[in-house]
C-alpha cells in the first residue's frame, strides 16, 4: 500500500510540476521587426515560428528558428535567411531571462502589470543583454499575454551583422538599409 500511495504522490508532484510550467502558444504569439531602407521606406517583418516555456523557477526561454523569416517577398526570405542570419551556421535566436514569479503569482485575473526584464539575447554567435518593458496581463489562472510596452533597438553591429546588412544592400541594389531595427512582440503563454 505504501508503495501505491509514493506513486500516487509522486505522480501529483509530477502533475503539479508540468502544470505550473507556461507554454509560449505559437499560433497566438508573434515577434515582429521594422526594416528601413532607402531612409524612409519601412516594413514590418516577423518570424513564422516561436517555441518557449517559463519555468515555475521563473526561467524564461525563447527560441526563434530563423528560417521562420517572413517579410512578405519569397526571395527577400532566402537572402535574409543565408546572407543576413547565415542560418547554416547560426539557425536560431536564443532569448533567456528571469521573471519574478511572486509578481506573477500576485497579479489577478484580467490585471496587467509594466515591468523591466533583463534578457540575454543570443544571435549569430553573439550575446547580448538588454533590458525589456513589458506588459504583462493575466488573462485567467492558465493563460498570459506578455507585449512590448515599448519596442526595443537591435543594432546589427552588437550580433556581427553589418556584413549581411552590406551584401543584402548591394544585391537589392539599395543605398542604405538601417542597421537599427526596432523589435516588438506579443507573447501569449498557457499553462
Amino acid at each position: 500500500m505504501k508503495k501505491w500511495m509514493g506513486i500516487v504522490a509522486l505522480s501529483a508532484i509530477a502533475s503539479f510540476s508540468c502544470a505550473a510550467q507556461w507554454q509560449v502558444m505559437d499560433q497566438d504569439s508573434r515577434v515582429s521587426f521594422i526594416s528601413v531602407k532607402k531612409g524612409d521606406i519601412g516594413e514590418v517583418h516577423h518570424f513564422k515560428q516561436l517555441k518557449g516555456t517559463l519555468k515555475e523557477d521563473g526561467q524564461f526561454e525563447l527560441t526563434i528558428p530563423l528560417m521562420g523569416v517572413a517579410t512578405g517577398i519569397d526571395v527577400r526570405d532566402e537572402r535574409m535567411q543565408n546572407l543576413l542570419f547565415e542560418v547554416s551556421l547560426y539557425p536560431e535566436l536564443k532569448l533567456s531571462s528571469q521573471v519574478d514569479t511572486k509578481m506573477l503569482k500576485d497579479l489577478g485575473i484580467g490585471e496587467t502589470k509594466v515591468v523591466d526584464i533583463d534578457g540575454k539575447i543570443a544571435l549569430h554567435g553573439k550575446s547580448q543583454t538588454k533590458t525589456f518593458s513589458v506588459i504583462i496581463t493575466k488573462v485567467s489562472d492558465k493563460k498570459l499575454l506578455v507585449n512590448s510596452f515599448q519596442p526595443i533597438i537591435v543594432n546589427a553591429n552588437e550580433f556581427d551583422l553589418v556584413a549581411g546588412i552590406d551584401k543584402l544592400r548591394e544585391i537589392a541594389g539599395l543605398s542604405s538599409i538601417s542597421q537599427a531595427v526596432p523589435v516588438s512582440f506579443v507573447l501569449t503563454l498557457t499553462q
